[in-house]
């Protein structure tokens, strides 16, 4: 089999994980901004969340095709990799299934905190199930980004008895974000990273063509705006963002990704000041200097190479 010309290149390791740290950021900023999208799009929440993934499938299989041609990955390997891109599937549909339901059953503050735990799942994922180191630098720049997101909310978080279904679905949601991330890095051991997208949206899109079905009374947009904001939704937020973080998933260790992920916040934050005229607090842009100290402290202080993974397509 053909390899990856970077595999066959004598390039230093470094330069993939700076190139994967930025695009896994970029990836972050372009998630950031899909609750904007979502909320000017005239559908309900189920149905923007597969719009989100079925229009982004054409983009995405012109890239699996790339990347095939590309890397020269040989799609007889069915089995094994369409069963690793399922599992992906299936988690990032419950991700989006889940967080529908906390942003519906508790506050938007709460359902957007508890799911930004998902790096705890990732950690622990990453070191019972991956067997990836976790150093300290790790463990200090999660603690750190955290305590940034908890500021980034500022006093919006609340508990309520009545909210508590709605909480729940919102740690519910961490599980399945962190879980997602933890089906990608060992996809994307065997598949380049534009197959490993194009197979998982597949699926994802799948499930939540039923999904929308079975709880919305209407499906399609009523008006050009709300086409062209699923439209932005799928090609940017979910071909570029999800895009992305496959690719530096490939390079980057799942714990620290799941980190720089807290990002989106920032964008989220950000976005709604500039476009909705949310204003920002100090404890707010207190939060958001957190979490790039965070990232900052857990960053990877260099890669190391290795003969199996430069045997493996991580493209």
């Amino acid at each position: 089999m053909a390899q990856p010309a970077e595999a066959e290149a004598p390039s230093p390791g470094r330069e993939r994980v700076v190139t994967a740290f930025f695009c896994v950021v970029i990836g972050a900023l372009a998630m950031g901004i899909s609750p904007i999208f979502v909320r000017l799009a005239d559908v309900g929440p189920f149905a923007s969340a597969f719009w989100r993934v079925a229009l982004a499938l054409p983009l995405l299989y012109a890239w699996a095709v790339f990347d095939t041609r590309r890397t020269g990955y040989e799609t007889s390997n069915t089995r094994r990799d369409w069963r690793l891109a399922a599992i992906a599937g299936v988690m990032f549909a419950c991700d989006l299934f889940f967080w529908h339901l906390a942003i519906m059953g508790t506050t938007v503050a709460n359902a957007t905190f508890l799911a930004s735990m998902a790096p705890i799942t990732v950690l622990l994922g990453s070191w019972t199930l991956l067997r990836e180191p976790i150093t300290g630098r790790i463990f200090l720049g999660l603690v750190m980004a955290l305590c940034g997101a908890g500021f980034l909310l500022g006093s919006s978080y609340s508990f309520a008895p009545a909210n508590l279904t709605g909480d729940m679905y919102g740690i519910i949601t961490a599980l399945f974000f962190g879980a997602y991330f933890l089906a990608v890095r060992p996809a994307r051991r065997y598949m380049p990273a534009g197959v490993v997208v194009f197979r998982s949206t597949l699926v994802t899109a799948a499930i939540l063509l039923v999904v929308a079905l079975a709880f919305e009374e209407r499906i399609l947009p009523a008006s050009g705006q709300g086409v062209v904001m699923l439209l932005c939704l799928a090609l940017l937020s979910h071909a570029g963002g999800q895009g992305l973080l496959t690719y530096a998933l490939g390079h980057l260790p799942a714990a620290f990704s799941s980190i720089v992920i807290l990002i989106e916040g920032v964008a989220a934050a950000v976005f709604g000041w500039l476009i909705l005229d949310e204003r920002l607090t100090l404890l707010q842009f207190t939060g958001c200097f957190a979490i790039f100290a965070g990232i900052y402290i857990a960053r990877p202080r260099r890669a190391k190479a290795s003969p199996q993974s430069a045997a493996n397509i991580t493209q």
